[in-house]
């Protein structure tokens, strides 16, 4: 019934890495789950390919031309849809954009990122202005170092504050459990904690952000 797009004009900010963390987690709680892996990579394909037993579904047929029915017809039948999106501001992204209940941006705590973020962050507003209505999103900081921010990230951060861009409290911190879903194609939870270091802050991690976007979506809905 929620439709989370998570996009951003640059390739390696985590996009399929959030999509997976949180689809994952919401599942486990036993909500209905699907990812959109619009992706070239077709990563979250492959994953799906795995031994993996977490229910998340993920459907991948799809261009710019049918990208918005697919998920509205998609969130007819799952609590959650997430789109993991291409690196680049193309028509798919646009349309996949208007169908959105809300849109993750994912940024690294760099200027090149932070840079991409604002453009992405351009782009969703010009969408919402041709459609004469507000498309919510926030920006969710990847890979950063729990208990640590580098100076640069701090000063992005308090940039884009200053601008009144929302930012997500809980980040997408840098760990091994990242890695190894994809390397074993497993969630998250199915990860084995004798060979995943901090596994369990891993899935606390998950857990924060599934929180925060379940929040978001109802603020949003209470507000409309």
């Amino acid at each position: 019934m929620a439709i989370i797009t998570v996009a951003s004009s640059k390739g390696g900010v985590g996009k399929s890495t959030l999509s997976l963390a949180v689809a994952t987690t919401l599942a486990r709680r036993g909500a209905s789950v699907a990812i959109m892996d619009c992706d070239p990579n077709r990563n979250l394909v492959t994953w799906r390919a795995g031994p993996s037993k977490s229910p998340v579904k993920v459907l991948s047929d799809v261009d710019s031309s049918t990208i918005a029915r697919a998920l509205r017809e998609a969130a007819a039948t799952y609590q959650f849809v997430i789109a993991d999106m291409e690196g680049t501001a193309s028509m798919m992204v646009g349309s996949a954009t208007l169908a959105s209940d809300l849109v993750i941006v994912p940024a690294r705590g760099s200027i090149m990122d932070a840079t991409q973020a604002r453009r992405t962050i351009a782009f969703i507003e010009d969408q919402a202005s041709a459609i004469g209505r507000t498309i919510p999103f926030r920006v969710c900081f990847t890979c950063t170092k729990p208990g640590f921010a580098t100076r640069d990230e701090k000063i992005i951060r308090r940039k884009l504050q200053d601008n009144g861009i929302p930012i997500m409290r809980a980040d997408l911190g840098e760990r091994a459990a990242s890695r190894s879903m994809f390397t074993s194609r497993l969630s998250i939870d199915e990860l084995d904690p004798g060979r995943v270091a901090g596994l369990d802050k891993a899935v606390a991690n998950a857990s924060d952000l599934a929180d925060e976007i379940i929040a978001t979506l109802r603020a949003n809905r209470k507000a409309a």
